[in-house]
């Protein structure tokens, strides 16, 4: 499955969250970092899920660029 993963940018660190897998978050000091450890939150959240019994959700949430003039 492949899940749409949204990093945002803070001051000091960037975090990376899943929108369809509420609560799976990761938060690094590099975008790469924050990439790499939200791969491996989604694998932990998804197992948790399978452990529990409950269904794997689909992915549905996408991403679009939208250019405006500032």
């Amino acid at each position: 499955m492949r899940y749409l993963v949204v990093v945002e940018e803070g001051a000091t660190s960037f975090g990376a969250y899943v929108p369809d897998l509420p609560g799976c978050c990761a938060v690094g000091e590099s975008r790469e970092e924050a990439l790499k450890l939200i791969e491996d939150a989604i694998a932990f959240h998804l197992e948790g899920l399978r452990l529990e019994g409950n269904v794997i959700p689909v992915p549905h949430s996408s991403g679009e660029l939208i250019e405006v003039a500032a």
